[in-house]
């Protein structure tokens, strides 16, 4: 039986690998030669260059290899399905381990392959990407960065730290790469819901620039994930022996934004074209870095803003699920839990949606007396009467005028904010795991909305607050669900799906940067922005939606047998080809769909200069499918080049 699985298994990784074709990005339907300055082992410990047994006779030959291998030569085919059934074969004897393990092992064979070759690499996790995202994103990732320090094997990226102060100029010519297209930084202050992880926040980076080969299709050779070591508060972390950051409190004040300011100058410097995604910084660092750099240098903040244009377009496929027209936005009722960077950003895109609805003419028609939302943080619902109230929520906090829901004060628990509200939506990041307790929820029942919306978007899993089944047990299986983190579809009683949507940053990252890096964007703006987030909540069809689906499928799907020629010898569009598959298309179909609405909108707001093959003025003169298949032929497929040495 095992064999005839086996055969199965081999079978459709044949049909798979027939039917994917490279992208050539550059538009030439065969990968010319690759100009080495390596030889014989240098080249095998160089994963970029590394394709193990895959080396034909003739480049043997050529890069001093005779000897240095076992005499056999794989194909691609070959070495693919090696790494597919060893990783299968992880999972059977890995089975009634915890979980954690589990995952900790899946993220290490991961680690291991990408340490030797990134090329099978990179095809393995494009392929694979709804089974391989959550180990290199999250959730694992957010156990393998409180684990770094003592998985670490060697360095990836650069690491800028508080001793390097007016070295960084210098520092940053160290990195090999002539050009970088994409950089993620963080300084490790807020990684996901588990707080300060100091320098071990750099599995971040590593994980979101991942995303953006397999996603965007950025080349791998032109990423570069950073951290910023500004020291740790976390007590644990400074009394570990194994710790790799510095070991001191973390900088604040003038001292801290010193060397952010150095670190952007110096980055621009070298890579003026490059985008920069902060990503997982602390509230009030969050938010001033953002105003501080989004004005001067292309990069945005993805726990601010990806995060926001995800949660936008779950909240208007809400609307479409009440069976409502979109303008009837502004009307919905939203409870948000958490007002840390990703709640208020959630909030501000939400409210400059509304501000952007047909038939709102000026701001003055849903202006600060018209609110829409409840907003709770740890001490409960804030209201306009809470001292020291913080400016970037006072404009959301409650009122005291006629719209006020009655008998609801300041500090209000969440329970009596849904039981008197009745919310359409139910929005968390907050980050307390199990926070939507099944009081909350069955209150939830009790909501003016005909299909009642729960988004419980706090990553990682343990720290969601609550679980699909916990939804549509107590609200009602006409509720809608998403979170951050993937959750199975749960089965209700009467053999329907309920459908755990995941509100995933990774369907709008990558085609934000992409679109970005593409249209030559001197910054990224909130048009483009909300491009982003409309295109997205467009995507999903008005039957998917009666169904509960709100966001699309991250499967890789084998595209369409003609895909293959057209690809290679451009005969036809990319676009129409791509629409032939199923309806739940790939990961990279969807960023190019973003990455275009990014790009157009960058040009209709006259901040696009192009870049090397397509100027300002080609790029306005496409047509909406033009510019998906200009940015969909722009991606990056990993394929093997034939190697040859410069002597």
């Amino acid at each position: 039986m095992l064999r005839h699985a086996a055969a199965r298994r081999s079978a459709q990784i044949r049909r798979l690998l027939s039917t994917s074709a490279p992208s050539a990005g550059a538009g030439s339907a065969l990968r010319g030669p690759c100009i080495v300055h390596k030889r014989g082992t240098d080249i095998l410990h160089d994963p970029w260059y590394n394709k193990d047994t895959a080396f034909p006779l003739t480049e043997r030959d050529r890069l001093g290899l005779r000897g240095l291998l076992p005499p056999r030569v794989m194909s691609f085919e070959q070495q693919y399905e090696r790494f597919i059934n060893s990783y299968h074969s992880l999972e059977h004897n890995t089975k009634g381990e915890p979980e954690s393990v589990v995952s900790l092992a899946k993220w290490r064979i991961l680690n291991r392959l990408h340490d030797r070759n990134e090329t099978l690499y990179y095809r393995v996790l494009i392929d694979n990407i709804k089974d391989f995202a959550p180990i290199i994103y999250t959730p694992t990732v957010g156990l393998v960065c409180e684990n770094y320090s003592g998985l670490f094997r060697r360095p990836r990226g650069m690491y800028f730290s508080a001793k390097d102060k007016g070295e960084m100029m210098s520092m940053i010519y160290n990195w090999p790469a002539e050009t970088v297209d994409m950089i993620v930084v963080t300084d490790g202050s807020r990684i996901l819901g588990l707080g300060d992880l100091g320098v071990q926040g750099i599995g971040i980076p590593i994980g979101k620039l991942d995303v953006y080969v397999a996603a965007a299709g950025i080349n791998p050779q032109k990423v570069l994930p950073i951290m910023l070591d500004v020291g740790t508060n976390n007590e644990k972390l400074l009394d570990d022996k194994l710790y790799l950051g510095l070991r001191q409190p973390r900088l604040e004040g003038e001292e801290y934004l010193a060397v952010v300011d150095e670190f952007m100058e110096a980055v621009h410097a070298r890579w003026p074209k490059a985008i920069v995604q902060f990503e997982d910084f602390q509230m009030k660092w969050a938010f001033e870095t953002l105003q501080r750099y989004r004005n001067r240098f292309c990069m945005f903040n993805d726990d601010v803003q990806g995060t926001a244009g995800v949660a936008l377009a779950g909240l208007l496929g809400a609307v479409r699920a009440q069976g409502r027209p979109l303008t009837d936005f502004t009307k919905q009722k939203i409870v948000v839990v958490g007002a840390g960077s990703a709640g208020l950003g959630v909030l501000n895109m939400a409210k400059h949606a509304m501000l952007r609805m047909p038939g709102i003419h000026k701001i003055g028609e849903l202006g600060e007396g018209h609110n829409q939302f409840w907003v709770l943080d740890k001490d409960g619902l804030i209201t306009k009467g809470r001292k020291g109230l913080d400016s970037a929520v006072a404009r959301f906090a409650r009122g005291f005028g006629p719209e006020e829901v009655q008998d609801l004060h300041e500090g209000a628990s969440l329970i009596e904010v849904v039981k008197k509200v009745k919310p359409h939506v139910l929005l968390g990041l907050s980050g307390v795991g199990g926070i939507f307790t099944k009081e909350v929820l069955k209150a939830m029942k009790e909501s003016d909305s005909p299909c009642p919306a729960v988004f419980a978007m706090s990553n990682p899993t343990t720290k969601a607050e609550c679980t699909p089944e916990d939804v549509f047990k107590h609200v009602g299986e006409n509720a809608v669900f998403a979170s951050g983190s993937p959750f199975s579809n749960v089965t209700l009683s009467n053999g329907r799906k309920g459908y755990a949507n995941q509100a995933n940053n990774m369907y709008l990252f990558p085609g934000i940067g992409l679109g970005a890096l593409l249209s030559g964007a001197r910054h990224i703006s909130d048009g483009m922005l909300h491009a982003a987030s409309e295109c997205l909540a467009s995507y999903i069809t008005d039957d998917a939606i009666r169904k509960g689906i709100l966001f699309p499928s991250i499967s890789r799907l084998a595209p369409h047998p003609a895909l293959a020629i057209a690809l290679c010898n451009h005969m036809y569009s990319i676009l129409s080809l791509l629409t032939t598959t199923h309806p739940h298309c790939s990961i990279r179909h969807i960023t190019a769909r973003v990455g275009a609405a990014v790009a157009r909108a960058a040009v209709d707001e006259d901040l696009a200069e192009g870049c090397s093959d397509m100027d300002p003025r080609e790029l306005r003169s496409m047509s909406e499918s033009d510019t998906v298949d200009y940015v969909a032929r722009k991606m990056w497929y990993p394929v093997y080049s034939p190697l040859v040495n410069d002597k």
